[in-house]
């Protein structure tokens, strides 16, 4: 019988299904049904944005670069604003951020941000997103347990009223008394935002339905991700129906869906799409 497997080992499976590796590409949404980023925060009430993501793994053994994803925002305040990451082999290395901006015309390229900075003005990090890796936690790993209930979608005090909010989610509840792997992932950086986080991971897919952060010992943030299957021969080949995350410390929700029927993978396009050229030519 094998070893189970370590915190550390289970780590970076789960970072494997979060950056979709066992693809050569992947996209969420297009522009008529695009993917739908949602925030209750701030005194403007919900806020909503839509945007298309592009994301290329395609890189040959003597490439630098790991994986480049690429967004467009298609809606909302951001509308016409593009952005271009480059993530490199090299762990050492920042990641690289091209920003373009509609209102200039131009592109601007700045440094890695905060992994605590909100991505987007939504209220997942850049962290969540992109930046954190399995060598920024120490983990741990944790007995197994039933997962405890649903996994939930961002819910609305009255009936959003955005044309984009008609056909939310509904929440997910098959995984109900499933067991599933437990993580304690703790950070390495000194006086961050959350001191630990659990993980609720698939023992197959290595799927993160859910992180729970703890501050002080108490809980103040869930993320869930409703991950599915894209039926490849390997089963951490998986994309998200949505995340929803909720903040316990003031009640601010977040979520990010798109239709099942508009994430595609291993399409046939050409390695020069994820460049500056490409994010020079979104419309506003």
């Amino acid at each position: 019988m094998d070893a189970p497997l370590t915190g550390e080992e289970v780590a970076q499976q789960v970072y494997f299904v979060n950056h979709f590796l066992a693809l050569r590409n992947a996209r969420f949404g297009d522009r008529k049904r695009p993917v739908v980023l949602v925030d209750s925060g701030g005194k403007a009430g919900v806020r909503v944005v839509t945007l298309v993501r592009y994301l290329n793994n395609d890189y040959g053994p003597e490439s630098p670069i790991a994986f480049r994803d690429l967004v467009e925002f298609t809606s909302g305040k951001l509308k016409g604003t593009g952005i271009l990451v480059t993530a490199y082999k090299d762990e050492t290395r920042p990641l690289a951020f091209s920003v373009w901006l509609p209102a200039l015309r131009k592109i601007r390229r700045h440094s890695q941000p905060d992994q605590g900075d909100h991505w987007g003005g939504s209220l997942f990090t850049y962290g969540d997103i992109y930046l954190r890796r399995p060598g920024d936690e120490i983990h741990e790993r944790l007995e197994s347990a039933p997962f405890p209930d649903c996994l939930e979608p961002m819910r609305f005090l009255e009936p959003p009223k955005n044309r984009y909010l008609k056909d939310l989610p509904g929440a997910r509840c098959d995984l109900k008394g499933k067991s599933l792997l437990r993580i304690r992932s703790t950070t390495r950086f000194t006086d961050w935002w959350y001191d630990y986080r659990i993980q609720w991971v698939d023992p197959v897919t290595f799927a993160d339905y859910r992180s729970v952060y703890y501050k002080n010992g108490k809980p103040i943030k869930v993320i869930d991700k409703d991950w599915r299957s894209m039926g490849l021969k390997d089963p951490r080949a998986q994309y998200w129906r949505f995340w929803s995350g909720r903040q316990l410390v003031d009640g601010r929700q977040g979520m990010a869906f798109v239709s099942q029927e508009q994430v595609f993978w291993n399409e046939r396009v050409k390695p020069g799409f994820w460049s500056e050229a490409t994010l020079r030519r979104i419309r506003r």
